[in-house]
């Protein structure tokens, strides 16, 4: 019997948009199947509830999504004041009404608080995990485990609008931050309670907003695809980044042909002029080509880390 074909290899990061109301594993499966790709992966998931970038990495990029997981993250965040739920979102049960009573130099003042260095402890209904479980399995159990504060830094968080019982918010932010915990003890440093009732990611590193894409513009697409009998590939390729966008705030360390086959050997080699510490992007030749990360090692030299393979 012949061997099923596990898809095809295609290499490169899309940006999608994703929608509500599915996990981010639901969109990256989809993109695996529309692009039939061989590898996918996603970098950093987000709520069931939110919107937004998701880059999905395919291929050879997998490799490189590491980066885009440590990267700064943006969002657009609406609040609902005098409500506390116990996911600390709408998709969660009430379990606290309080009045609100505030203004917006109040609320300013709470927001400001925010900004800069602090310890945060991960939401109950977050996906870190514990004993090999994810936090939210034991939270929708009634389970409450232990949990380390870990260190976020918040760039910049502004109020956009404050209506009524509505505020809403953008927040630059590094990775690790739970916007929901954000909202949370903001209304319990308001008074009156909080929970998120929209959530946008708007950005990831510098991709581009502009060049995100949805699951139905790809569906629409592979339909037309199939209209005009062409190979889906052909429509949906272009819309792919490449894969070392993913990387692309490493400092570069460009090699002759020479040594850029030594380094996609793994054997480390001594560029002139590369950094003398960190981790770089390795570039070949003239045209720069993409071959893969490296450490700076103990001697100074270029020490392979994750390359590229050519097919």
């Amino acid at each position: 019997m012949a061997r099923r074909r596990r898809g095809r290899p295609i290499d490169g990061v899309l940006l999608l948009d994703k929608p509500t109301s599915i996990s981010s594993n639901d969109a990256l499966q989809k993109v695996k199947r529309i692009y039939f790709a061989e590898k996918a992966g996603h970098t950093g998931a987000l709520d069931p509830l939110a919107t937004g970038m998701l880059p999905i990495c395919l291929g050879e990029a997998t490799k490189f999504s590491q980066f885009l997981l440590d990267s700064d993250k943006r969002y657009r965040v609406i609040a609902k004041l005098g409500e506390r739920t116990d996911t600390s979102d709408s998709d969660g049960e009430v379990v606290q009404t309080r009045e609100v009573k505030i203004d917006r130099g109040l609320l300013e003042r709470c927001i400001a608080k925010f900004r800069g260095t602090t310890d945060q402890i991960p939401s109950m209904f977050s996906a870190l995990k514990y004993q090999g479980k994810p936090l939210y399995e034991y939270a929708r159990q009634g389970i409450e485990v232990p949990r380390e504060s870990r260190k976020i830094t918040v760039f910049e968080i502004t109020l956009i609008r404050f209506e009524g019982h509505e505020v809403e918010m953008e927040v630059h932010c590094s990775k690790g931050t739970y916007i929901r915990t954000i909202v949370d003890d903001l209304g319990e440093m308001l008074g009156c309670g909080a929970h998120v009732t929209y959530l946008r990611r708007t950005g990831v590193a510098r991709y581009p907003y502009e060049k995100m894409v949805t699951l139905e513009q790809l569906e629409a697409l592979l339909e037309q695809a199939r209209d005009q009998d062409i190979e889906p590939r052909e429509l949906l390729d272009p819309l792919l980044l490449p894969m070392d966008t993913a990387v692309e705030d490493l400092p570069e360390v460009n090699m002759i042909p020479e040594l850029a086959e030594l380094a996609q050997h793994g054997q480390p080699v001594q560029i002139s002029g590369a950094p003398t510490e960190g981790v770089v992007r390795m570039t070949m030749g003239e045209e720069r080509t993409f071959i893969g990360v490296a450490n700076i090692d103990d001697d100074g030299k270029v020490a392979p880390k994750r390359l590229v393979v050519f097919r």
